[in-house]
């Protein structure tokens, strides 16, 4: 399922998720610039599971709960997140707050990172990406905006159809879909951060309602949270 849009319009600019965006492009980019030196990089700078039970310096330990974020292993790879983060991180700016939700979607990405070293304690691969977070960000559209509706992109055998599918179930279907491959890799190697993706869910449901905006009470009724 490839989503495309939402049926919720903003109704400020989601200067954040725009950034966030941006940033994302910014240091991937600077990836590419690296040459040989870019597996280097991604190891000082990406989250190792195993390096944080390790002598390494404090700051090799844990900046990367932060950095990993920014990394992304390719262009489908940071396209993809690119699409879900502003399909759905404009609404949920909306309903936090711009520097709410600059904070939310960090807590989430430390999250997400702290469920990856949980379940994959021993791993010497680098996790990378902003799926964990971003997954954060679903988690609180999935509660928010229930009744929204996904333009979504299916296929149906060898034709690809465009329908709309109610957000609950669109997010619902991609939570079980990360929790049943996350399940099937627990003991062996995966190279996807699976984990990651429940972590960042669970968190997004959870600190959603802490992180809304002060005023938020003061305003008009919402679209179902």
């Amino acid at each position: 399922m490839i989503p495309l849009k939402d049926t919720i319009k903003h109704k400020n600019k989601p200067i954040v998720t725009a950034t966030l965006i941006a940033v994302n492009f910014f240091i991937f980019f600077y990836q590419l610039i690296q040459g040989q030196y870019l597996q280097n990089f991604v190891a000082q700078f990406g989250f190792i599971p195993v390096r944080v039970l390790s002598d390494a310096p404090a700051a090799q330990k844990f900046l990367p709960l932060f950095s990993s974020i920014f990394l992304h292993g390719g262009w489908m790879h940071l396209l993809g997140n690119s699409l879900y983060l502003w399909i759905f991180g404009d609404n949920v700016e909306d309903k936090l707050g711009h520097f709410n939700f600059l904070v939310f979607y960090l807590l989430c990405g430390v999250v997400a990172n702290a469920a990856h070293f949980i379940m994959n304690i021993r791993s010497p691969v680098p996790a990378i990406g902003a799926s964990g977070a971003i997954a954060g960000v679903l988690g609180a559209y999935f509660v928010m905006f229930p009744r929204s509706r996904v333009l979504t992109l299916l296929p149906f055998f060898v034709f690809w159809q465009i329908v709309e599918i109610p957000a609950f179930f669109f997010l619902g279907f991609w939570f079980i879909f990360q929790f049943f491959y996350g399940f099937m890799s627990i003991g062996g190697a995966s190279g996807v951060a699976f984990w990651a993706h429940i972590g960042g869910f669970l968190a997004g449901i959870t600190y959603a309602k802490l992180f809304l905006r002060p005023d938020y009470f003061l305003n008009e009724v919402d679209d179902g949270f």
